[in-house]
């Protein structure tokens, strides 16, 4: 019980960030065509414009990869203390919104960027905990 109290907000923000990517995977695995339809045209002005499914899938594994390293940071917490594999979910979780915002700014969508920078703000406050 100690362990949990004692890394609450690791933990807290772990799990925000295992809902976050894992839900937003597998929306793009249930609804591939769906997404990649409505992307292509988000990019459709933009240099991206023939790559979008590429993108998509490079997203698609940042994001899965990401949350699968957070749930096992959790684990990894709860049971052993140890917070590398969680660091590293955090950092590439961080990695992947730079992505996803940068997309955003190239699509023109200000308001899909500021929407990138509220999630960021908690990753990055999760890597700088985790480096602690």
């Amino acid at each position: 019980m100690n362990t949990l109290l004692n890394n609450a907000t690791e933990i807290l923000l772990l799990l925000f960030l295992v809902i976050t990517f894992l839900q937003s995977g597998f929306d793009k695995i249930t609804d591939w065509n769906g997404n990649i339809s409505w992307l292509k045209e988000h990019f459709s002005k933009t240099p991206f414009k023939n790559i979008v499914p590429l993108l998509v899938g490079i997203i698609l594994v940042t994001e899965v990869v990401a949350g699968l390293l957070c749930v096992v940071g959790v684990y990894q917490i709860l049971s052993t203390g140890e917070t590398s594999t969680a660091l590293y979910g955090a950092i590439l979780s961080s990695i992947t919104l730079l992505m996803l915002l940068f997309g955003q700014r190239i699509a023109k969508d200000y308001e899909g960027a500021k929407t990138i920078a509220v999630y960021f703000i908690p990753t990055i406050l999760l890597v700088f905990l985790l480096q602690a």
